[in-house]
């Protein structure tokens, strides 16, 4: 039997237990709370999920075929994420209740072990991180990702991350070993390192220095790590002297790929982030509905700018700074989170 096969989760209970129905779920989920400081006022829902991996759709011109998700709803709180609206099919609204009410898939290990094991499995790249962190604030509690990596590592599924934590370094030995295999890559979200910029933009995440250094950590490891500088927002983090100082602590930590993408709001995200901007910046605001007056997408003069600043200044610095400690520092493509130029909108859609 996997070691991370579904059990209950007694040693977390605190007062205060209740369960409520989910829309797709077919047994009730028990409602948690935890007495810790990042965990105020936010209410946790165990389920037991009927599949773990989830098909990217054919159009995508992402370089994953399929996703994984242990927890809906990110305690991180960034004010752009793209993945807001996913929480109204559970009759959550995509502002406060995305940040506060988390789905949980306590059962995610084990499907995935089952998912893996069918003959029809075909090992293609399985990305996470790329609704909702996986490494999120709860994963210290519920300790899942573990169980995951090792199912997709007896299966030698090839698999990559994507998160804002260095909670992923606790699992180095496992990683470690899967990349050994040839199996695993890793890239950090790194949008900002001004602190006035990253508390206000994405208020509940750790901090960006912290996301850096266990950039390093997992290089120093033989694994291969990139940085998304991403999302780019006009005015708020997309100075070119800022964007620098971000690579430059990358090329330090060992990193092999770096990319850059411009904001873009879709939806209900794209009232969140105005509303949220005329709070913070409103001197902005004018120059974001001149850049959004004809959709989700700034102009392709706009994205072009922000893509080459980071393309270019990493063009500068990576010959100072070679990655001595990857295994996989020669190869062309070393992540799977390395952005084609045709997928950059493609990349945020599935990312923010």
């Amino acid at each position: 039997m996997c070691e991370h096969t579904f059990v209950r989760w007694d040693n977390l209970r605190i007062d205060g237990e209740e369960e409520r129905n989910l829309p797709g779920y077919r047994d009730p989920a028990l409602v948690r709370r935890f007495d810790a400081p990042e965990a105020l006022n936010t209410n946790f829902y165990e389920v037991r999920a009927k599949s773990a991996l989830n098909r990217v759709p054919k159009a995508s011109r992402m370089p994953f075929r399929w996703t994984i998700n242990p927890y809906r709803g990110c305690s991180h709180a960034c004010h752009y994420c793209y993945a807001r609206p996913t929480h109204t099919y559970l009759d959550f609204n995509a502002r406060e209740d995305f940040d506060r009410q988390i789905v949980v898939k306590v059962n995610a290990p084990e499907l995935v072990r089952a998912e893996t094991r069918r003959p029809s499995w075909k090992r293609e790249l399985v990305a996470l991180g790329t609704n909702t962190d996986p490494y999120q604030w709860v994963e210290g509690r519920y300790k899942l990702m573990p169980g995951v990596w090792e199912a997709l590592r007896d299966s030698r599924t090839p698999c990559s991350v994507l998160t804002k934590s260095p909670l992923v370094t606790r699992d180095v030995a496992l990683l470690r070993e899967m990349s050994e295999m040839g199996l695993f890559s890793a890239a950090f979200s790194v949008p900002t390192i001004d602190e006035k910029a990253w508390r206000a933009s994405e208020p509940r995440t750790p901090n960006p220095y912290a996301r850096l250094e266990a950039a390093a950590e997992l290089s120093r490891n033989g694994i291969a790590v990139s940085v998304l500088v991403a999302p780019l927002m006009p005015g708020i983090n997309d100075d070119p002297r800022q964007v620098e100082r971000i690579l430059e602590l990358a090329a330090e930590a060992g990193v092999v790929n770096v990319s850059g993408i411009h904001l873009h709001l879709r939806g209900e995200v794209r009232d969140i982030t105005m509303e949220w901007l005329e709070s913070y910046r409103p001197d902005l605001v004018p120059r974001y509905e001149r850049l959004y007056s004809r959709g989700a997408y700034a102009p392709q003069a706009a994205r072009d700018r922000v893509g080459d600043l980071v393309k270019d200044t990493w063009a500068k610095l990576a010959p100072k700074h070679p990655p001595q400690q990857s295994r996989y520092a020669d190869r062309a493509d070393p992540a799977p989170h390395r952005v084609p130029e045709a997928a950059r909108e493609d990349l945020q859609t599935a990312l923010f």
